[in-house]
């Protein structure tokens, strides 16, 4: 409780009143817009304008997102567009660029984040699936069909997985 109390003892009153509002997602402040305060030096007039720039216009917390790290990170063009409402064009210039500095762009991101969280729970499931911890019949029970779902998958799966891997070889 004192965590969100401190957080919105931070907000301006401008930014309060569109999170209070509804007209700005509060997740999007906490773990989009104050990132951008502590890491990058955002003063709060440009938070301001930042939100009232995208209040209320039914984006979703990815889109706004995007558009912060184009309006934080971007070209002061970028940042221009924003401000004076262009936001649908905004966001397929994101969509249509390159911004991580490795070259990918946004679909093969998502991809690699994708094989990422794969990786990391195939560990996962893998040492907790030998644990003794495992007792009830409710969990025998319900972990029978998602097993039997993936083993169903397995053989396609290991099949994409293993072409991208090719593919990823010849590139």
């Amino acid at each position: 409780m004192s965590m969100r109390l401190g957080l919105i003892a931070q907000m301006s009153p401008s930014v309060t009143k569109e999170v209070f509002a509804g007209r700005f997602p509060a997740y999007a402040y906490i773990y989009t817009l104050r990132p951008f305060m502590r890491l990058n030096g955002a003063n709060g007039e440009e938070i301001d304008s930042f939100v009232a720039a995208v209040s209320a216009k039914k984006l979703s917390v990815r889109e706004i997102e995007q558009l912060a790290h184009g309006f934080f990170r971007g070209p002061q063009s970028f940042r221009q567009e924003i401000l004076a409402g262009n936001l649908a064009l905004s966001l397929d210039h994101i969509r249509e660029a390159t911004p991580n500095p490795e070259g990918c762009n946004e679909f093969e991101r998502v991809l690699l984040k994708d094989l990422e969280l794969t990786e990391g729970y195939m560990q996962r499931v893998m040492g907790k699936s030998q644990s003794s911890r495992i007792m009830s019949r409710p969990f025998h029970a319900q972990s029978h069909l998602l097993t039997a779902g993936i083993l169903s998958r397995a053989h396609a799966f290991l099949q994409s997985i293993r072409q991208l891997h090719d593919r990823n070889r010849q590139a």
